[in-house]
């Protein structure tokens, strides 16, 4: 994969951002984890406004013609995001001197880019997804830094956040069950916002019950509710 976060000058290699020597786990979590939460909680914030709008987007869809150049351009931007983010944890990877095979695909309106094949792997997870918070925000900072714009992507480390995802959801579905059929609120254990998100999505999908989060960090949790 390719494209460098930032063209070395005059020859000289840079560091990428991020970059590490040692023990650079603990430094990749340092310098991104409070970006990560305010990315990510903004993104659960966005589920009760994107539903809510869901109708007018579709109403306006409906009425205009679908532009197939504009889907490519997008697709383009997307593959390129993922290149560069590619690039940059290559060098991460080099830095922290570990192994691993990086994947590009596309999703929706995000890159996707995971990490795969490595021993040490699980370092660059760490406690219920810390360290992959982290280095999810130094990538993305990486990316704006060569395109100028605020990158979604996601990424993923040994699989860990698609399990993590699989497990959050069904945890989701089946609170969103009981509450529909007990008509009695539910709270469930604090989560990130991370967590948060992928749990209102999978209520969303349940007619006749809805979710909110309440409480401060790191204590914020879901409540499902009927309604």
């Amino acid at each position: 994969m390719a494209a460098d976060v930032e063209e070395a000058q005059n020859d000289e290699v840079q560091k990428p951002v991020g970059a590490v020597s040692g023990d650079g786990v603990n430094d990749v979590m340092v310098e991104a984890d409070q970006l990560s939460a305010v990315d990510a909680d903004a993104d659960e914030k966005s589920v009760i406004e994107e539903s809510a709008a869901s109708e007018v987007v579709e109403d306006k869809a409906a009425k205009a013609a679908p532009d197939d150049d504009d889907d490519d351009d997008d697709e383009d931007y997307l593959v390129e995001e993922g290149e560069i983010a590619g690039d940059y944890l290559e060098q991460l990877l080099d830095v922290l001197d570990f192994d691993g095979d990086i994947d590009l695909d596309v999703e929706g309106d995000r890159a996707i880019v995971s990490i795969d094949g490595g021993d040490d792997l699980a370092k660059l997870v760490g406690r219920k997804g810390e360290v992959l918070d982290a280095l999810q925000e130094l990538t993305r900072l990486a990316v704006q830094q060569s395109t100028g714009e605020r990158s979604k992507l996601m990424l993923d480390v040994a699989g860990w956040r698609a399990k993590r995802r699989t497990e959050l959801g069904n945890l989701g579905a089946e609170a969103a069950r009981r509450v529909l059929e007990s008509g009695e609120r539910e709270e469930l254990t604090p989560m990130t916002p991370f967590e948060r998100k992928i749990v209102h999505d999978a209520v969303a999908k349940i007619d006749g019950v809805a979710s909110e989060s309440t409480g401060v960090e790191p204590s914020r949790r879901v409540v499902v509710v009927k309604g």
